[in-house]
Parts: C-alpha cells; sequence; structure tokens
C-alpha cells in the first residue's frame, strides 16, 4: 500500500518521469512492484494528456512481464481516445484480423505498431513475444506485424518468405499485408508488380484502401505514368476515399507539368467537395502551371481562394502571382500584392525584384526600376544590369 501511495503522489503531483525512474531504480535492486503502482501511474499520465510517457510506461510492463488487467487496459483505452487513435487503430484490426477485438487486443496492436513505426524493430519483436506468450495479441496481428517488419526493414525476399511460411499454416492473406508489399513495390519503383499486387488483392475479395491507392498514386506519378496515376485516384473516389494531401500534390505536381493543369484544378474542386484540405503546395502547383501558360485570372482565383481557405499564403505563392502580373504587364496590380507582402512582413525576393524591374524596363520606366533596383542593392541582393 505505501508504494501505491507513493506512486499515486507522484501521480498527483504530476511528477511522472520522476515516478517511471524510481520505478526503474527500485525493480534494478530487486524490488518487485506491483500491477497497482503501476496502474497509479499510467492513470495520473493519462488523465494529465502525458500519452508519450503513458505508452512508455505501458511498453516497459510488457517487457517486464507485468501483465495488465481490466483497469489497466481502460487507462490504454483512454489514453488512446485522447490521442484521437482508437478509431484508427480499430480500422487497422479490420484490415489485419477483418472482426472487431477486444480491448486488450486493441491496446497492444496500437503499442507494437507504434513502436515498430518509429524504428525500433527488435523492442516490437520482443514486446510480440511477450504477448504471444500470455494470449495478449492474436496470431494473425502478429504475423503481420513480422512480414510488415521484414517489408519496413527493405528484405522484401525475406518478407515473402515468412508470408509464404504462414500460408502454409493456414494463415489467410489480409488488406493490410497486401498493401504493404504495394507499398515496397512502389518504393522500388515496380509498378507492373504492385498493379499485379492490386489485381490479386482484389481477385481475393480484399479491399484495398486509402493508403493502398496514395502508394499507387504517388509511385505511378513518378514514374511518368500520369494516365495510371489518375485512373487510381478516379477509383479511390469512386470507392469514396480521399487521397491524402501529399498524395494529391503529387498528382497535381505531375498534371501541371505537362500541361495539364484545367484537369489538375478539376481534381481539386472534387477532392474539396470530399472534405481534402490542400495546403499551400497544392496551390503552387497549380498558380505555377497557371501562369506559365499566361492564364493571370486562373493565377488571382487560386489566390483569393487560398485567402478565403485561411491559408496564408507565403512566399512562393506571391513569387508566381507577382511574377504572372508582371509577364501579363499588369504593374500597377503586381504592386498591390507587393504591399500585400511587406504589410504582412514577408521579405521580398531576388525573382520578384527582377520580375517588376523587368516589366518597368518593358514599359519604358527606368526611374521607378532605377529605385527599386537600389532597394536591391540596399538589402544586399543580387542585382540585374538595367540599361
Amino acid at each position: 500500500m505505501i508504494i501505491v501511495s507513493m506512486f499515486e503522489a507522484y501521480a498527483k503531483l504530476k511528477m511522472f518521469e520522476d515516478g517511471f525512474e524510481v520505478s526503474c531504480y527500485l525493480e534494478n535492486h530487486g524490488f518487485c512492484l506491483n500491477l497497482s503502482s503501476f496502474n497509479a501511474l499510467l492513470h495520473g499520465m493519462q488523465k494529465s494528456g502525458e500519452n508519450a510517457m503513458v505508452w512508455k510506461v505501458y511498453g516497459h510492463m510488457i517487457r517486464n512481464r507485468k501483465y495488465p488487467n481490466e483497469i489497466t487496459v481502460r487507462t490504454m483505452i483512454g489514453a488512446l481516445c485522447k490521442e484521437g487513435k482508437l478509431q484508427v487503430v480499430v480500422n487497422l484490426l479490420d484490415r489485419i484480423h477483418g472482426k472487431r477485438c477486444s480491448p486488450i487486443v486493441i491496446v497492444n496492436t496500437n503499442l507494437v505498431f507504434k513502436v515498430i513505426e518509429e524504428g525500433r524493430i527488435e523492442e516490437g519483436m520482443e514486446l510480440l513475444k511477450r504477448m504471444l506468450q500470455k494470449n495478449l495479441i492474436l496470431d494473425t496481428i502478429a504475423s503481420s506485424f513480422i512480414v510488415y517488419t521484414k517489408l519496413k526493414l527493405g528484405n522484401l525476399e525475406s518478407a515473402w518468405e515468412v508470408y509464404d511460411e504462414m500460408l502454409k499454416r493456414d494463415f489467410s492473406a489480409n488488406s493490410f499485408l497486401f498493401s504493404s508489399f504495394i507499398k515496397a513495390y512502389c518504393e522500388r519503383g515496380k509498378i507492373q508488380e504492385a498493379e499485379s499486387m492490386l489485381r490479386e488483392m482484389k481477385n481475393m475479395g480484399l479491399k484495398p484502401y486509402d493508403e493502398t491507392f496514395n502508394h499507387l498514386i504517388e509511385a505511378c506519378t513518378k514514374a511518368g505514368e500520369l494516365d495510371a496515376s489518375v485512373k487510381h485516384f478516379e477509383e479511390m473516389i469512386d470507392r469514396g476515399l480521399v487521397p491524402s494531401c501529399s498524395t494529391f500534390n503529387e498528382m497535381v505536381r505531375g498534371l501541371c507539368e505537362i500541361g495539364d493543369s484545367g484537369k489538375a484544378n478539376g481534381f481539386l474542386t472534387l477532392v474539396l467537395d470530399k472534405g481534402l484540405s490542400p495546403n499551400e503546395v497544392t496551390y503552387i502547383h497549380l498558380m505555377s502551371a497557371y501562369g506559365k501558360q499566361g492564364k493571370i485570372q486562373q493565377v488571382l482565383k487560386l489566390y483569393y481562394e487560398m485567402e478565403y481557405r485561411s491559408l496564408s499564403p507565403g512566399l512562393p505563392v506571391f513569387t508566381t502571382l507577382i511574377r504572372g502580373l508582371c509577364d501579363c504587364g499588369k504593374v500597377e496590380e503586381a504592386e498591390k500584392y507587393l504591399r500585400i507582402m511587406k504589410g504582412r512582413s514577408i521579405g521580398i525576393s531576388e525573382e520578384i525584384c527582377e520580375a517588376l524591374i523587368t516589366c518597368y524596363l518593358r514599359n519604358g520606366d527606368k526611374t521607378r526600376a532605377a529605385l527599386l533596383h537600389n532597394e536591391m542593392v540596399a538589402r544586399g541582393m543580387k542585382t540585374m544590369k538595367i540599361i
């Protein structure tokens, strides 16, 4: 009781690191802490939102064979809810196991996956071993994580060997593993193999999910296979899925590079309706493409759309906008956005200055060109020659 009270005191004072260090010290000196002591510490951490410490202590417990009870599991589920990760883990388990799992399995799956994702592979495998000994995780999940770990380490051949062995033991393939193999092939630029895996996945009745398509869209775009990228994107949308912002940006970049900014912009409208939140990179790709085509009204429209969405355009956006206006000879309007930049304390760039100076000279206004040139000199910028 004294030890439990001590940990309750540490928790009350929010001295979580100290409490954990004391627990480790006592264990290293032969004093075996009971589960109630750990539960007191975990409860205090969870209530205070110290989620990183919660999982650190829980992992320590499993490694040291202090297995959870109902109180522990309830605390850990609370931590998952506070992090907003409960549904993420449930979705992961649906892709691996296909059925709803008990709270203890949800908690342990999150711990192992978290450790593996952070690159602590040996620790993850040790945790799996401990959990399997006490039936704290399902064999299907453990086997899937072993294959996933092999793939994460880049051992594709070894992953296939483990996978084949699993199939011999009546292991059922799952969406998570197929998506993991697809990711591995995509990262190696082996698009055909990834596409073949997708077909096999569908033939087995397994459903691709958002990450599956994200891997394929990015890989196809990087390989210059834009038609395939768009095909996967459209199938994704048809399935009610939405790409990640980074994946969508990669496809937009590819389409803009081949001059298909209209299609890319149309896709932006589509995903906005589906709930995707674009970022500055999305708009820079589109604005740059329209700017090169001399479609300044489209550039302006995108700029005001950013403002409407409170995206706070930065230097790259203003550079694209001002350069486009200068190319169209609209120097007064370009100066308007230069003033907006300065009002927001966004530093002026050499590219913007040179665009303005070129426009002044083209309009025969050497005085304003010289003034801006002198400002560049005063700022220590690289200057261009004024005739």
